[in-house]
């Protein structure tokens, strides 16, 4: 890694686009409010009941998802580092009357901010991509975890992110080497938005996700993989039956992968 202060550089990329996506037609956050669940198809097939459950959504933005969790009767905490998303979050909780708390945190030291456990840690959609390594995270995740308790996760595929932005040639490796570091212009929620700044990213291989993961005894019980997107945030998409993909590629590239993973209990 080569800045230290990655975090400050991303908390503030992040604190700047907050404004822009709250009033984005993406995030169409008016029907939120007047009671759409943000969930989609993909992570809603994956849950069980989640009613009177105790749910840790990571990196949670301003809080659909972790409110979406609250309306199906989950007891919800959502954390992320953006001081801006998060104020959002508690105002949106507190205006739709919902059991929710977020809390404003790095997630690599959610150990630090959290106790107890919860019965489901989920993360989603461009969340782990804002890490350098995911040791620390597995380990948090582990921490937070009851015995028996299930980690979710639906993220875009590392192979999409070693392309250009036009997808025309591969510009960076599939392998967790580096920090990419680059200047976005906008926002993939709203591209026009007035935003120019430095960020710093990493592509996490499948086998590093495992890896992280099965080193802290999880059990991993579920594993897929999409050939499309539920949103529309890349270049050059067309819309196909079950979502988004890439014109001249279709159902060539993984875009999507899903993944779910059990803490086993410690044997005595």
């Amino acid at each position: 890694m080569n800045d230290p202060d990655f975090i400050s550089v991303n908390k503030s990329l992040w604190n700047e686009k907050t404004p822009y996506h709250l009033e984005s037609d993406f995030y169409d956050n008016d029907s939120f409010l007047e009671g759409r669940n943000s969930l989609n198809e993909i992570e809603l097939a994956l849950l069980e009941d989640v009613k009177g459950k105790k749910i840790l959504h990571l990196q949670c933005h301003f809080g659909q998802d972790t409110l979406s969790f609250a309306r199906m009767g989950a007891q919800v905490t959502g954390i992320d580092f953006s001081d801006k998303a998060i104020q959002v979050a508690n105002r949106m909780a507190e205006k739709l009357d919902l059991d929710a708390q977020f809390i404003c945190c790095n997630v690599l030291e959610i150990d630090k901010h959290i106790t107890g456990q919860f019965d489901l840690i989920y993360t989603s959609y461009g969340a782990i991509c804002w890490l350098p390594e995911l040791d620390t995270w597995a380990k948090n995740i582990s921490k937070m975890l009851k015995p028996d308790g299930k980690f979710m996760i639906v993220e875009f595929h590392p192979a999409v992110w070693m392309f250009d932005y036009d997808f025309k040639k591969v510009n960076y490796s599939y392998f967790n080497r580096d920090a990419i570091i680059e200047e976005e212009e906008g926002t993939y929620a709203k591209t026009d938005a007035p935003i120019k700044h430095e960020a710093y990213n990493w592509n996490h291989s499948i086998g590093e996700l495992v890896r992280s993961l099965t080193s802290q005894d999880f059990l991993i019980d579920h594993f897929e993989e999409y050939d499309y997107s539920p949103y529309d945030c890349f270049k050059h998409t067309v819309r196909s039956e079950k979502g988004f993909q890439i014109k001249g590629i279709e159902g060539k590239l993984p875009i999507i992968y899903s993944l779910t993973a059990i803490k086993r209990k410690k044997n005595i």
